[in-house]
């Protein structure tokens, strides 16, 4: 492991993402990929009933190299064997692999995810420790304030106008803050 990773979210959308594996583990990420609206292809032999009631293509079949073809990402959810196959296929490809609970041989991890009112965070540990992960985010979770929506939209509108007015990016955050203690004020001063 490099412990050098680049944080990223993707635009899943319409593209095409490849799931291997039936089991519980892929149709928890099954469900996480279709929130993302991505156009998912399900290959394993057998596959739970919820993965056969999902809006995605399933193929009950042996993964295949070729079924990465196209693909923007692929989530390996099989046997460390198959898992290992679909790493050599998305890399021969250009195509990041996430191996679930395999860092060894994933491309790219997933992360505990939190999301609330128009924010997304998200914590890895590198693949070494995925519950971990999970405990920092629920530990993020009980910090992150209910009113969060409000600050995204403080801090889009504030953005629009920093912009407009060709603010530097190195004055906006000072000014995001106190746009953002302003709020805090005005909710203090009406409880």
């Amino acid at each position: 492991m490099s412990g050098c990773l680049f944080p990223v979210f993707l635009k899943l959308e319409g593209r095409p993402v490849v799931l291997v594996g039936g089991g519980a583990v892929a149709a928890a990420k099954l469900r996480a990929l279709l929130d993302a609206r991505a156009d998912v292809t399900v290959v394993a032999p057998r596959v739970r009933e919820e993965i056969l009631a999902a809006p995605a293509r399933v193929r009950l079949r042996e993964f295949e190299d070729s079924d990465v073809d196209g693909a923007w990402l692929v989530i390996a959810a099989a046997t460390p064997e198959v898992n290992r196959r679909a790493r050599a296929a998305g890399d021969s490809r250009r195509v990041f692999v996430n191996a679930v609970d395999d860092p060894e041989v994933a491309s790219a991890y997933t992360g505990g995810v939190l999301r609330r009112g128009g924010a997304t965070i998200a914590v890895s540990t590198e693949g070494r420790a995925p519950a971990l992960a999970g405990l920092l985010r629920e530990g993020l979770e009980a910090l992150i304030p209910d009113e969060i929506e409000t600050w995204v939209a403080a801090a889009q509108a504030l953005r629009g106008r920093q912009k407009a007015e060709g603010v530097p990016l190195a004055e906006r955050r000072p000014l995001l803050l106190e746009a953002l203690n302003q709020l805090y004020a005005l909710k203090r001063g009406a409880a």
